[in-house]
């Protein structure tokens, strides 16, 4: 996993600053006031930040935003990043100014004078999460990855410190599915990604891999015709995280598709590279996974990623079969490109079944027209329950995780009717996402409370986002942590 800075938090101590290395970072006012340290800085600057905070370019910044000031005279720092805050730093607030202090982090030290501001182990964190970079297959100078320390200097360390800990649980959490859905598929195959799901036992996660054989034995037909023009075996892997005493488990289900060409409903060349992030479902519950382990969450959690890789070949799936699932309902394959479904059927079934669960969450990229309707900005999010669902949107607004609810219905269950099967794995363009939640519906016992999300638009993105480089996100950690403290946990 790419390497993680834990940051700390540390007494400011102003007769350090002249001395230090990299950059400082100073948390201007509104009105222009500063705090001792940046009072200090000043003066090491001969009036050299006072200076730029009387200038027009300081009054036109907006809160959260920065200018980098460069070499600056009488300190030993490459560039000291002034940042406009408001006045009460809200976690939002302190996101943002982490995340752009993140976004100017270089190899160097990062010193942030925090002074009294409220937020800051949310500071620390998106300034962590900003700095990301994937560079597991550079080479030369491009290759090298150490970067230097970030300390935050406050007035009172002790009150802050106790709270590095969660900060770097969910950072690694968020690392982990970062790495995992930027890694190409000639790297992550199904069994590499098994065995980085295993590595979990040493935060005490109990790992389980089931095979083809055992698949085979369960029934799961759906998702082992998924992969059976592949290679690459088809898995199930299963994390248990048992830290809430005999409580049933909150179950979390990810499609990890580690390539999907369409099968022999071929995708288009252009942009086909891009399917290596298929498995981005399966990303996020493994990235949850290890989060809540780190932290010891007292929680019953089981994650389980369905791992296939859908490819053309004589063995594939062909449009026009009809397979059984565990449930065993016969369903006709219209689209061998719809294939995340397919998988996520049999894993949902087997979860519900095996430890039935409080509830279910279901992730994958699943729908192009969540795409078309949503952008990269939201998640879909589909639920049968409203409670459960209210509590999750609760959960990702606070982390300003993008999630917005969309429809189900039983007037949507007549694009799925078929003449030769119990029904069809798609219904068409029209309502695509929706008609695709409503196929996972059927795989829902009746009386379990059950989310699915649709992050075919926020798992990798081709722009920078507030807290990520373009590239992998790891949208839904965060959001799904929240949940799982605020509703798991006594």
């Amino acid at each position: 996993m790419t390497d993680v800075t834990r940051p700390e938090f540390a007494a400011l101590d102003l007769d350090a600053l002249a001395g230090l290395t990299g950059r400082i970072a100073v948390l201007v006012g509104d009105g222009g006031s500063m705090d001792k340290g940046a009072r200090r800085v000043n003066r090491l600057m001969k009036g050299g930040l006072a200076r730029f905070i009387e200038s027009e370019a300081f009054g036109k910044l907006k809160p959260g935003e920065a200018t980098t000031l460069a070499w600056p005279s009488g300190l030993a720092v490459d560039a000291v990043d002034v940042v406009k805050v408001d006045k009460r730093l809200t976690p939002e607030a302190a996101r943002k100014v982490g995340a752009v202090l993140g976004a100017k982090r270089t190899k160097g030290d990062v010193t942030v004078l925090a002074g009294s501001h409220k937020n800051l182990d949310q500071l620390a964190l998106a300034l962590v999460l900003r700095s990301y970079a994937f560079l597991a297959h550079k080479t030369g100078d491009a290759a090298k990855t150490e970067v230097g320390a970030v300390t935050v200097m406050v007035n009172q360390p002790d009150a802050w410190s106790p709270m590095v800990d969660e900060v770097m649980a969910v950072a690694e959490g968020v690392t982990l599915t970062r790495d995992l859905v930027n890694e190409p598929s000639n790297v992550l195959t199904t069994t590499e990604f098994a065995e980085r799901a295993v590595a979990l036992k040493a935060l005490g996660v109990k790992v389980e891999v089931l095979e083809e054989p055992e698949l085979e034995k369960l029934g799961m037909h759906a998702l082992l015709g998924v992969g059976q023009g592949s290679e690459s075996p088809s898995k199930v892997v299963v994390m248990e995280w048992s830290g809430g005493g005999d409580e049933a488990p909150l179950a979390l289900v990810g499609k990890g598709v580690v390539f999907d060409t369409g099968g022999i409903s071929i995708k288009p060349a252009a942009g086909m590279e891009d399917m290596t992030m298929d498995m981005g479902g399966a990303g996020v519950v493994t990235g949850v996974m290890h989060t809540i382990a780190a932290r010891k969450a007292k929680a019953n959690v089981v994650g389980l990623i369905g791992l296939v890789e859908n490819m053309p070949d004589g063995k594939a799936q062909r449009p026009g079969d009809i397979v059984t699932t565990m449930k065993g309902d016969k369903v006709e394959v219209i689209n061998t490109d719809a294939e995340g479904r397919m998988v996520l059927c049999d894993v949902l079934w087997y979860a519900q079944e095996r430890f039935k669960p409080v509830g279910v969450i279901d992730l994958a990229t699943l729908t192009g027209a969540c795409i078309i309707a949503l952008g990269h900005e939201n998640a879909g999010v589909f639920s049968n329950d409203d409670a459960f669902c209210k509590n999750f949107l609760k959960a990702a607004e606070t982390e300003e995780e993008g999630a917005w609810r969309l429809p189900l219905g039983e007037a949507y269950d007549k694009q799925l009717k078929s003449a030769k099967a119990d029904f069809k794995h798609v219904g068409g363009r029209p309502a695509g996402s929706i008609t695709a939640a409503q196929f996972l519906q059927r795989f829902i016992k009746d009386g379990t409370p059950w989310i699915h999300l649709d992050i075919a638009g926020v798992a990798d993105v081709k722009s920078d986002t507030a807290l990520a480089p373009k590239g992998a996100t790891g949208w839904g950690v965060r959001a799904l942590n929240r949940l799982i403290a605020e509703t798991c946990e006594g």
